[in-house]
C-alpha cells in the first residue's frame, strides 16, 4: 500500500515516534521512560500506543495509576490514548477504522501538550508508517548485535564493513521524504543501542563502527541506551522508571546500585536526544519543585505564632 499523507501536527506538539521492526528492542520501556522524562521536566505529554495487540505501553501507564492509588504515591502520568484494533474482515475497513482513531488522537493532543510520544509495534503495518511519516524525533531502539543490526542494514562478514541497507532502512528514507514534502520539516533520527555489554569486546566494537557507517549514509545518531538490567523488567508490573523516587515505599525494598547505574544511563539518553523542552514547563517544572520541597519542609515557630 502507498504511504498517504502524514497527520499534519501543530507546533505546539514535538512528536517522538518509538520504531523498530524487530520485537524486543525496549521500544516501549524507552517510551514510558521518555515521557516521565518529560514530565518530570514540567512538559505537558501526551502517549499513544499503536500496537493494538501487545499494548505494553497501555499496559505499562496503566499499571503505574494503579500502583500509584494501591501505595498512596504521587507519580506523574501521560494523557494517554490507545488505538482500537479494527476487527473487521476487510483490510480497508480495518485500516479506516484504525485511521479515525489515530486521528482522533492526534487531534486530542497537538493543541494541549507540549510532546506526543507514539509507539508503534514491531511489524509493517499501516498506521506504523503513518507514524513514522508524522516523527519530529524518531527514535529507533537496537539491540547491540548483528541479529538485531540486520532491520538497518546488512554487513559484509569478513570486515563488518556496510554493504547494504534493509527494508526498514528503505521505509524511513521514504517516511522523512514525506514530511518534507508536507511541511518541509526534517526528522532528527537516533538511533538507541540497548542491551549494551558492560565490558567492552570486539563485537561490540564492531557494532558500533558499523553503526557510525550507516548513520552517515542514512542520517542517524547512534547513542548509547540501556544495558541489560533485571531493574527495567522489574519496575513494569509497578508502572515505575528508573527516574521516580525509588525507595521502599515505591519499589517494595531498597534500591540498589543498578537502580542508580540505570538512573544515570536514562539521563545520559534524555540529554542525547536533544529534544526541545519547553520554558514554561520548565517553570512549571521549578514551581513545582519549590512547593514539594516546602511541603516536606518542617514548620518554624514563628510560622505558627504571630507577633
Amino acid at each position: 500500500m502507498l504511504l498517504q499523507a502524514p497527520v499534519a501536527v501543530s507546533n505546539s506538539a514535538h512528536v517522538i515516534v518509538l520504531g523498530n521492526e524487530k520485537g524486543g528492542s525496549g521500544k516501549s520501556t524507552t517510551a514510558m521512560h521518555v515521557a516521565v522524562a518529560l514530565l518530570k521536566a514540567g512538559q505537558r505529554v501526551a502517549t499513544i500506543d499503536l500496537d493494538s495487540r501487545q499494548k505494553t505501553l497501555t499496559k505499562y501507564v496503566e499499571n503505574r495509576r494503579a500502583w500509584a492509588r494501591r501505595a498512596r504515591i504521587e507519580l506523574e502520568l501521560p494523557t494517554h490514548y490507545h488505538v482500537r484494533r479494527g476487527e473487521g474482515v476487510r483490510l480497508d475497513e480495518n485500516e479506516t477504522v484504525e485511521f479515525a482513531g489515530f486521528a482522533e488522537a492526534v487531534t486530542a493532543a497537538e493543541h494541549s501538550h507540549d510532546f506526543v510520544v507514539i509507539d508503534t509495534p514491531a511489524t509493517d503495518s499501516y498506521l506504523m508508517r503513518l507514524a513514522h511519516s508524522m516523527a519530529d524525533t524518531l527514535v529507533t531502539p537496537l539491540n547491540d548485535s548483528f541479529v538485531d543490526f540486520d532491520v538497518l542494514g546488512s554487513v559484509d562478514p569478513a570486515t563488518f564493513g556496510v554493504v547494504g541497507e534493509s527494508h526498514y532502512a528503505e521505509m524511513v528514507r521514504h517516511a522523512r521524504r514525506q514530511r518534507r514534502i508536507v511541511d518541509g520539516s526534517l526528522t532528527d533520527w537516533v538511533v538507541v543501542r540497548n542491551r549494551l555489554s558492560i565490558l567492552g569486546s570486539r563485537n561490540k566494537r564492531a557494532i558500533a563502527e558499523s553503526l557510525n557507517e550507516l548513520g552517515l549514509r542514512l542520517g542517524f545518531r547512534a547513542v548509547d541506551g540501556f544495558a541489560e538490567r533485571l531493574v527495567y523488567r522489574e519496575m513494569f508490573p509497578r508502572g515505575l522508571s528508573a527516574l521516580d523516587n525509588l525507595d521502599k515505599e515505591t519499589l517494595g525494598r531498597r534500591p540498589s546500585m543498578a537502580h542508580v547505574t540505570a538512573l544515570q544511563e536514562v539521563r545520559t539518553l534524555i540529554d542525547c536526544l536533544k529534544l526541545p523542552l519547553d520554558e514554561r514547563g520548565r517553570r512549571r517544572a521549578a514551581a513545582r519543585a519549590e512547593w514539594v520541597a516546602a511541603i516536606e519542609k518542617p514548620l518554624e515557630l514563628e510560622d505558627l505564632v504571630a507577633d
